[in-house]
């Protein structure tokens, strides 16, 4: 029995809340899995486990030994990072995760070519529109794109991300062009429920800046369906540049007030404060940085 094999598979089945993904995480099988757990417990004499058909949950002990077990088995991954740093070739996994409309089309786009170049990296990449604890579940980094809130993990910009207000043609024919951001107060509006303040839609122009009170009767935690609600005619959006590059270019969307600034979002790479970067995630940071700089 190797301790370590019996370590980390501990902590998989803690992040993953289960004994079938953490064995496909660790590329191993669910009975090997638990297998692996059962030693541990049985070589430490206590349960790290509540067990039942349908869940599993840390004990007490699971989660004292969970804060312990969990720097071991990264200090002992930095090390094998250490002498793979030293090769020319980079190799080993990367877990990642991102907005779920950014992650499956831009991002995507962007990791493709990293994984051609370094065929002996892994990435798993989880999307979620979702907080994600990183540390809790075991993510070497995430791409998060809005405003930054206060926290603890390291952040560094990609790429700018502006808001653009738009609206199909088709809208605009029925219910008239709003001459300008004030008007908006008169309009069906789609909120993305991301931002803090979801319905105050900041504008500047000159020296001036103004927010207008926006509502409407479709919300949603996702600018891929506010951009579709909008290109269907059912209101004005304000959505992230990604998400409605194409609508804009094909004119399924117009663009308003390009005359007026709004707000940007920045498009981050975080990670957390604690944790040795691998030569594998410094280059796929940099990587990203590099692809999205003409953004």
């Amino acid at each position: 029995m190797d301790t370590i094999d019996t370590m980390r598979s501990f902590l998989a089945v803690a992040q993953e809340g289960s004994f079938t993904a953490a064995g496909k995480r660790l590329g191993l099988s669910t009975k090997l899995v638990s297998k692996y757990v059962a030693q541990l417990e049985g070589r430490l004499s206590t349960q790290l486990f509540n067990r039942t058909t349908r869940s599993v949950a840390l004990t007490d002990v699971g989660i004292a030994y969970l804060e312990r077990c969990r720097p071991i088995v990264e200090q002992i991954d930095e090390l094998d990072d250490l002498v793979q740093e030293r090769q020319s070739a980079l190799a080993g996994p990367i877990r990642l995760t991102a907005p779920t409309g950014f992650g499956s089309t831009n991002l995507t786009q962007a990791l493709a070519p990293f994984m051609k170049a370094h065929p002996d990296v892994d990435i798993d990449l989880r999307l979620s529109d979702a907080r994600v604890a990183l540390v809790e579940e075991g993510f070497d980094l995430a791409v998060r794109i809005g405003v930054l809130r206060d926290s603890t993990l390291i952040a560094r910009k990609l790429a700018d991300m502006p808001l653009i207000v738009c609206a199909s043609p088709a809208y605009l024919a029925a219910n008239g062009h709003p001459g300008d951001p004030m008007a908006l107060a008169t309009h069906s509006c789609l909120i993305d429920e991301n931002p803090a303040d979801a319905t105050a839609w900041w504008f500047r122009t000159g020296a001036r800046d103004f927010v207008v009170k926006t509502a409407g009767a479709f919300h949603a935690n996702a600018p891929a369906a506010i951009a579709n609600m909008a290109i269907a005619g059912l209101g004005i959006a304000r959505c992230p540049q990604y998400a409605i590059a194409r609508s804009l270019a094909d004119g399924s969307l117009e663009q308003l007030f390009p005359e007026y600034e709004t707000e940007i979002f920045g498009l981050y790479a975080l990670y957390p404060p604690n944790r040795h970067l691998t030569a594998r995630v410094r280059a796929l940071i940099d990587h990203l940085a590099s692809h999205f700089r003409s953004y």
